[in-house]
């Protein structure tokens, strides 16, 4: 069961279009592996449309009253038409990633950015969108059979939507859909067992604490 969701600010202004690209992605791809935000998404869409409709004076409304009625009927027509195609739309091949030898199937936000270029490094596997939002990097990340992320904090904040397989940290286990959010005050160690596919988003470097891998700290800038 998915645990962590983005807060219902994030939800709203997802529906009023004004989230940058790169957090819109994230919350669309949660909303449509959760029914719970989808719902709540559909109520402030909802609760906007009529906020904005509403705006219009009652003489404008009675002047577009008869225009109504017209579309109202044709609408009408439309979907009583027996003739309309019932046969279901077979995902396209967009749909589908490849990654390490593991295939996954992207949400539809997600599915545009199929042919990306791969970087890895050990289990670790990433590939850059091409958002083009000054610091802020969103990527796809794979994690292989029994891998992880060296431990780190975060210098800025980071979004991390799991859409495929299973990790878990010091904090707790985590599963398809959950959206966590987390900054400097946080410390983990993601660490796999199955393999696992995240969308992720950072405005800043990881800053890596433990052993060796504190060495890449000098690098940060260009990995994350």
């Amino acid at each position: 069961m998915i645990k962590y969701h983005p807060a219902d600010d994030l939800l709203y202004a997802h529906a009023a279009g004004t989230l940058p690209a790169s957090m819109s992605i994230a919350v669309s791809a949660h909303s449509e592996m959760c029914d719970v935000c989808a719902k709540k998404l559909a109520l402030f869409e909802n609760q906007i449309a009529d906020e904005t409709f509403n705006l219009a004076d009652n003489s404008e409304a009675s002047s577009n009253a008869s225009d109504s009625d017209e579309f109202a009927g044709m609408l009408s027509a439309i979907l009583s038409d027996e003739q309309l195609p019932s046969t279901p739309i077979s995902p396209s091949p967009e749909s589908k990633i490849d990654v390490a030898g593991e295939r996954y199937t992207l949400p539809t936000a997600l599915r545009r950015y199929h042919h990306l270029g791969w970087s890895s490094v050990g289990s670790l596997s990433r590939a850059r969108l091409p958002l083009n939002e000054g610091d802020t990097r969103a990527s796809l990340l794979h994690i292989g059979m029994n891998g992880g992320v060296p431990s780190h904090t975060h210098k800025g904040t980071e979004v991390t939507l799991l859409l495929s397989g299973h990790f878990e940290d010091e904090h707790d286990s985590y599963v398809p859909g959950d959206f966590i959010i987390l900054d400097s005050s946080n410390h983990h160690t993601p660490q796999t067992h199955d393999g696992c596919l995240c969308y992720t988003i950072a405005d800043a470097p990881l800053h890596f604490t433990k052993g060796v891998s504190q060495l890449l700290n000098a690098v940060g800038h260009v990995i994350y």
